[in-house]
């Protein structure tokens, strides 16, 4: 009989171990920013992101783990974002037969019509904020409405860039503070707070947040440089428009199904997909020579040509041929394809945070951190750095909620903090702060749906930035602290 194998010495991480990935992924990250820029996301940030995992893999072996517990962790973190993948393949179908269906045209059409400039920004940002309160998803909320209002913007002769802003910090309202949000629920649960406390205690940051982030909007329409578009041009993509489609409310119908499924708490990948369904089966009702002169096969008989242009705008995405320059960079997007290099990124960096995560690197750093917050404020703020951080190293909202929660909800009991406060800020510091990684699968997101790079669009995410400083605020003074003991405010800090 074979003598059984010595059993295996594994070692704990040292502070180093836990560094040097990071280290790796910083040097990484910056370089490829620095010689690609804005097309970083489009291959470089992904090959950082996959060396920097197997950096991490050659610490947790070097410490005597083996290689199939490394591919399990992996494995784990891949499976933990299955779900968003399905999402952004189904965002990239509705895009490009929203866009054969005329429904993205019609909302740029009736929008151009009504909307002015000088209050283009703090609308977008109200519209949204709104939609994502009642449905609880900045994801559907960006990817739909958002995408239509960042359209708008180029028409009308405004920025893209802050537009993209205001539709984000838009859909994070509702994000954070709709009992539908999943992060919301998700943040409650985890440290055992009720959601309606939860929502409450999130209020007091998110309100002063909100009224900041309505005034920056109505200062950018005012002082942001722009005037609009000059009424000829202004009537150019009307006609365009107009000769491209049927311009009719009818086209509107897969967003009142989006809505509709939305409210009832279908899933959110089925949800979209149904929406991009119907509407590239409206599509050759309403708009029959848009689509064949999309799909350009004369030799099919109609039918079959109108079935192999919804299947294909679903795969690949609408292309437009007007010759006005904003309309076609408005309307030639969309397609599961386009949703390729996104969800290349997310894999990189969810197989690396989940490395990070399951071999104790993240613990190993987390935990002094702890033990040198000494008082009210600065264990709050390092809430709130840790989510942040795990956006930045884990790339998944997911992460930057679950093990906050985790990790420090001993900590605020042992203290004598109740666990809203934890709550509050495990959403202002992991939530929030998503969208602003240009990695994270939230960031990732917002910028292949809204074309803007998240570099870009970030400074201008007003309600993501207010969020958390508000919570940092609420944490050093002590206003709205709430302590186990009365379940009254106090004023330590």
């Amino acid at each position: 009989m074979d003598p059984s194998p010595p059993p295996r010495s594994i070692r704990e991480p040292t502070v180093l171990d836990a560094l040097i990935p990071l280290i790796v992924l910083a040097v990484l990250i910056s370089a490829a920013v620095y010689l690609f820029g804005n097309d970083a996301m489009d291959g470089p940030l992904q090959v950082a992101l996959i060396f920097s995992a197997l950096t991490a893999a050659l610490i947790v072996l070097k410490n005597g783990h083996t290689w199939d517990e490394v591919a399990e962790a992996g494995r784990k973190g891949v499976s933990s974002v299955v779900s968003a993948i399905f999402i952004l393949f189904a965002i990239g179908a509705l895009i490009g037969a929203w866009n054969m269906a005329g429904t993205i045209p019609t909302l740029v059409y009736y929008g151009i019509m009504v909307v002015s400039a000088e209050w283009f920004y703090p609308a977008a940002f109200l519209i949204c904020a709104a939609i994502s309160f009642g449905i609880g998803s900045s994801w559907t909320t960006a990817g739909t409405i958002g995408v239509g209002l960042v359209g708008l913007s180029i028409m009308v002769g405004v920025s893209a860039e802050i537009t993209a802003g205001a539709v984000i910090s838009g859909a994070y309202v509702g994000e954070k503070m709709s009992p539908l949000s999943e992060t919301a629920i998700l943040a409650a649960q985890l440290t055992d707070t009720p959601i309606h406390t939860h929502l409450r205690a999130q209020a007091w940051s998110s309100g002063p947040a909100l009224v900041i982030a309505l005034a920056g909007f109505v200062l950018f329409g005012i002082f942001d440089g722009t005037s609009g578009a000059s009424d000829s041009l202004i009537d150019s993509e009307l006609a365009a428009l107009a000769d491209l489609f049927v311009i009719t409310p009818w086209t509107l119908l897969p967003v009142v199904l989006l809505v509709a499924l939305s409210v009832l708490k279908v899933p959110a990948s089925l949800a979209i997909a149904a929406s991009a369904l119907a509407a590239a089966i409206l599509a050759p009702f309403l708009q029959s020579e848009a689509v064949l002169r999309f799909i350009d096969a004369p030799d099919l008989p109609p039918i079959v040509a109108h079935i192999k242009a919804g299947w294909q705008v679903m795969a690949t995405g609408f292309e437009a041929r007007s010759g006005l320059e904003q309309v076609d960079s408005l309307l030639s997007r969309g397609g599961m394809a386009s949703m390729l290099p996104t969800i290349w990124l997310i894999l990189g960096a969810l197989v690396f945070g989940s490395l990070l995560d399951e071999f104790g690197l993240l613990l190993k750093l987390v935990t002094p951190l702890i033990a040198r917050a000494k008082s009210t404020g600065a264990l709050v703020a390092t809430v709130v750095g840790s989510a942040f951080g795990l956006n930045v190293v884990a790339g998944d909202q997911y992460v930057a909620v679950v093990l906050p929660a985790r990790i420090f909800s001993a900590e605020f009991k042992k203290r004598g903090l109740a666990s809203s406060n934890l709550s509050r800020a495990v959403a202002d510091g992991g939530s929030v702060t998503s969208p602003l990684i240009p990695w994270n699968s939230c960031g990732a997101y917002m910028a292949a749906v809204l074309g803007v790079p998240v570099l870009v669009y970030l400074p201008f995410c007003l309600f993501n930035i207010a969020s958390p400083l508000m919570t940092l605020l609420i944490g050093y003074t002590g206003w709205r602290v709430i302590r186990l003991e009365s379940k009254t405010s106090t004023v330590e800090a």
